[in-house]
């Protein structure tokens, strides 16, 4: 399953979602740390955009262990690694497909317009494709998923953060009008479901993670 959507900067965006880096709550927060919030959410955006694959859990399962979590941020490392070493990738795999994809439709719907409205292909849809073109944004070929999956907000802020020419401004009024308002409860459902084992700790990290963004850009001038 593909939900990628092209930039000009391509090569950038392929290295941080191959790369996993473990980022803590004071490094998040920091307004110089724009590179570790970008790699983290091109990590999340890697994980959600398909079952995790064999090389990501390979590095999840070697990140050096941290002690004493402290923040909800380390904590949910703490539980991400933990499920890489516990889970296989095919019980990933399955988790996954029963999770998001589902008979017609998964467990947890993973699109924006659906959390917004309670339908599919609505008016936030709509608004997100008029950003997404102004901020030079063009879908992938052959990309069958709408661009308001979690995965694909999530690698598109992830590019908005390293675009140059994309002022902060740009970037909070990004979040504030196509995330903020439905990514924790998206990762709070996934983490309440029954099924939900891998994917409950990838869970954790991203309403971590919302929760310190929501932090940073609200206090960062």
């Amino acid at each position: 399953m593909q939900v990628d959507i092209a930039t000009k900067s391509e090569p950038q965006r392929d290295k941080l979602r191959q790369s996993i880096k473990v980022s803590t709550e004071g490094e998040v927060a920091a307004r110089e740390a724009d590179l570790d919030r970008a790699n983290f959410y091109a990590t999340l955006g890697a994980l959600l955009a398909a079952p995790a694959s064999e090389e990501h859990c390979a590095v999840l399962r070697d990140l050096p262990p941290i002690e004493n979590p402290e923040t909800s941020l380390e904590i949910a490392w703490t539980l991400v690694r933990a499920a890489a070493l516990k889970n296989s990738t095919e019980q990933i795999d399955d988790e996954y497909h029963e999770l998001f994809i589902g008979v017609g439709r998964g467990i947890v719907v993973p699109y924006g317009s659906w959390h917004m409205t309670g339908f599919l292909m609505e008016k936030p849809l709509g608004a997100l494709r008029a950003d997404l073109r102004r901020l030079g944004f063009e879908r992938s070929d052959g990309v069958m998923e709408s661009e308001d999956h979690i995965a694909s907000l999530c690698q598109a802020m992830s590019e908005i953060i390293l675009a140059e020419e994309i002022d902060f401004d740009t970037e909070k009024a990004f979040f504030n009008d196509h995330i903020a308002p439905w990514a924790e409860d998206f990762f709070r459902l996934v983490g309440d479901t029954s099924v939900a084992a891998f994917y409950r700790a990838v869970a954790q990290l991203g309403q971590s993670f919302i929760e310190v963004e929501k932090k940073y850009l609200g206090m960062a001038v």
